[in-house]
């Protein structure tokens, strides 16, 4: 009812893939403020049912318009658990680059949470995976808030290494070459050789264990992994197409991030775009 009440104030672009729902705004602002909207209903949801809740919130320019709209909603956050989904290491503490830095300033810091639970990496990867992953088992997430790379990653969970049956929750990832240039395309590094090489992550099976999934992803560079996502077979090739598999998810676009998508009012199926399958 949520979604629908949005599509219909914000004329959106609708439809499903498989079980993925795909929306498209005219903007990065509408689509931000569209995903926050759904993300309130999703918590509100879940209030009504748990006194606290989990959620996991992903670091990255893209979530900039989304986490604005979600930190001036009235909600009362001092019952959510934040945590976040992947974090550099290498970098030193207190470093502006951190994925950590970047969830203070735009949402953490703006509203009391009943927690706030870091990847702390400067104790080690090995030690920082142990401490997470011990922390997610005692607090399953239940929303995942989180976007897409441009090489079709979800978290740091890249092409060459993701792993759809990874045993592991929390594991020490190298970073693939594309992920590191998009760093620099989003201007959080400004050259590649800044870029660390290894990283911790949430891996695959355990963002994929939320209830629910708010994925926003707008601007031009990410039409080629949105395309990739949709309509690709569902396979590592393309970590980000396990979203059409979620029970739950949906996918917030604008109109430049789905500039490959064929639209249909069919409800489900699979149609190619241009330049597809």
């Amino acid at each position: 009812m949520l979604l629908k009440k949005v599509r219909d104030m914000m004329k959106a672009k609708t439809m499903r893939i498989d079980t993925l729902w795909v929306e498209a705004y005219q903007n990065r602002s509408a689509a931000g403020r569209a995903a926050a909207d759904a993300c309130e209903g999703f918590i509100k949801t879940l209030f009504n049912k748990k006194e606290s809740i989990n959620i996991i919130f992903a670091a990255a320019p893209s979530q900039n318009e989304f986490l604005l709209a979600l930190s001036e909603k009235d909600i009362d956050f001092s019952r959510i658990n934040a945590y976040h989904m992947d974090e550099y290491i290498g970098l030193a503490a207190g470093d502006p680059r951190l994925f950590a830095h970047y969830l203070n300033e735009h949402i953490f810091q703006k509203r009391k949470f009943r927690s706030v639970n870091m990847i702390d990496t400067t104790v080690g990867g090995a030690a920082a995976c142990r401490a997470y992953d011990e922390l997610l088992k005692q607090n399953p997430p239940d929303i995942v808030c989180m976007g897409i790379g441009e090489n079709g990653h979800i978290a740091f969970n890249d092409p060459p290494y993701a792993r759809f049956d990874d045993p592991e929750f929390v594991r020490i990832v190298k970073l693939d070459e594309a992920s590191r240039i998009q760093q620099v395309n989003d201007k959080c590094f400004a050259r590649l050789d800044e870029v660390p090489r290894e990283a911790v992550t949430l891996t695959i099976p355990r963002l994929m264990s939320a209830r629910f999934i708010v994925c926003t992803v707008p601007g031009a560079l990410k039409a080629d992994a949105v395309r990739c996502t949709l309509y690709n077979e569902i396979g590592e090739s393309c970590p980000a197409s396990i979203l059409r598999c979620h029970q739950d998810a949906t996918l917030f676009l604008d109109a430049d991030s789905a500039k490959w998508v064929v639209w249909h009012d069919k409800g489900t199926g699979i149609l190619s775009a241009e330049g597809g399958r």
